[in-house]
């Protein structure tokens, strides 16, 4: 016996039919995101990553000048290490107070406030 010519049960122990592929779209239970969606969410998720690393690297900074134990060497290394923290929380924040700002005035989506719009090519 062929394994092609064995016959596919589709109906449940219960009595009611199991949705296939074949006959049709099958009912998720839930509506699948938007790509506009999708996008959205990773520059919302960049944003707050990159925020928690240069938090994180602050916290490294900090921690390196307190056990530095008075080194001139070490303690130089820490100061570098929290500048560039704060100068990454700085740059995180301006660019995010931009891209909010644009998308309001220019009335536009770019994935923070509002959603990304497409040009649609074909009505």
């Amino acid at each position: 016996m062929n394994l092609l010519s064995l016959p596919i049960k589709t109906v449940s122990a219960a009595g009611t039919p199991i949705p296939s592929f074949s006959q049709g779209l099958v009912n998720l239970g839930f509506d699948p995101p938007s790509i506009t969606v999708v996008i959205g969410f990773f520059i919302k998720a960049f944003f707050v990553v990159a925020g928690f690393s240069a938090l994180l690297y602050l916290l490294l900074g900090a921690f390196a000048w307190v056990t530095s134990g008075g080194e001139k060497d070490a303690i130089s290394k820490a100061r570098e290490k929290i500048q560039a923290a704060v100068i990454g929380l700085i740059l995180v924040f301006a660019i995010l107070a931009i891209v909010v700002l644009l998308e309001n005035i220019l009335n536009i989506g770019l994935g923070l406030t509002k959603d990304i719009v497409f040009p649609k090519l074909i009505q």
